[in-house]
């Protein structure tokens, strides 16, 4: 089935009107008068990232796509995981310098999915049934290439509102896409779905707080960090200082609050498998948040995961309190 959906684009992420891509490559994904062959530039690849897939999940805090969900479930799942990664490591982890042309080809991936076309990139070529099966809307995975645009332009926040604002576009579209596979996208349950998710990027921002440091990027909120008289060069030290662990428990609080907020109404909302799905998720969060107060929030000493005992146990609960509250209603 063709789906075309068209979504208003800001004057920065519109294309030039002469056939080229807004990354400066012809729209076909090729360069240099080159058929595009799943490969980026200067050594970055995008067949090499999809193969990597799998050991990219099992990293994540949450099980990504659990094998207890129906297969139709697990292969939209592993999708929509498959191409979040893609962006996030594109604005992460590919030659700087070839960043925005990179995500470029994502973009016109995009627009060839949307138009029922064939996508060049292994990603967006597993993407394309769930988009057309589920009817997927466009704009919450245009909102998560805009996150990793404004990653290679803002690298501080300065308030905890700033903060949360980068993850409407980080963080939030992942789980209204998540609702829209599982069909179960009514207004509460995306609002629920949006502090849930905020929730597990702000977790996510705490364990990698030095690594973002070392990236360029501070996600801490810096009026926090001077409320606690932290310096950014603290998030070189090779242990976390007393100072910079009242800042990181300051918004893990902030965090749970955020997901039990969200939580409660979205798992007594949802059905089925998509119920055992975000209890995964919340779980998951939940036994990162565990981590970081069991390590006292020395992130910098060593990283601070979840245990999967941890996580396990968290799930059945979440699925058990979620019950209890359906029966009362």
């Amino acid at each position: 089935m063709k789906v075309i959906i068209e979504s208003p684009r800001s004057p920065d992420d519109r294309r030039p009107a002469n056939g080229e891509s807004a990354a400066g490559q012809p729209a076909d994904g090729s360069r240099d008068g080159e058929s595009f062959d799943g490969w980026g530039f200067d050594g970055w690849s995008f067949d090499e990232h999809d193969r990597a897939l799998d050991r990219l999940a099992a990293r994540e805090n949450f099980p990504v796509a659990t094998r207890l969900l129906p297969a139709r479930h697990r292969a939209g799942l592993r999708a929509v995981y498959g191409f979040a990664r893609l962006v996030d490591d594109v604005g992460d982890a590919a030659p700087r310098e070839q960043r925005a042309k990179l995500l470029g080809l994502v973009d016109d991936d995009l627009d060839r999915v949307f138009a029922g076309r064939t996508p060049n990139l292994p990603q967006l070529r597993r993407l394309a049934p769930a988009v057309h099966a589920h009817r997927l809307p466009e704009e919450p995975f245009r909102d998560l290439v805009r996150a990793n645009r404004r990653d290679q332009a803002v690298h501080r926040y300065a308030t905890f509102a700033e903060l949360t604002e980068y993850c409407a576009l980080s963080a939030a579209p992942v789980g209204r896409i998540v609702l829209h596979l599982f069909r179960a996208h009514g207004e509460r349950l995306v609002a629920a779905s949006d502090d849930v998710c905020t929730a597990l990027q702000i977790i996510e921002h705490c364990q990698d707080a030095g690594e973002d440091y070392r990236a360029g990027r501070i996600y801490l909120p810096g009026e926090d960090l001077r409320r606690f008289g932290c310096a950014e060069d603290d998030l070189a030290r090779p242990v976390t200082p007393t100072r910079l662990r009242g800042v990181l428990a300051l918004e893990a609080g902030r965090a749970r609050d955020l997901l039990d907020g969200g939580a409660a109404p979205l798992l007594a909302g949802l059905p089925g498998w998509a119920r055992v799905a975000v209890a995964g998720y919340v779980a998951g969060g939940r036994a990162a948040l565990t981590a970081l107060e069991r390590g006292r929030y020395d992130v910098l000493a060593r990283r601070l995961r979840p245990r999967r005992a941890t996580l396990l146990t968290g799930w059945a609960r979440a699925l058990g309190t979620e019950r209890t509250e359906r029966g009362r209603r």
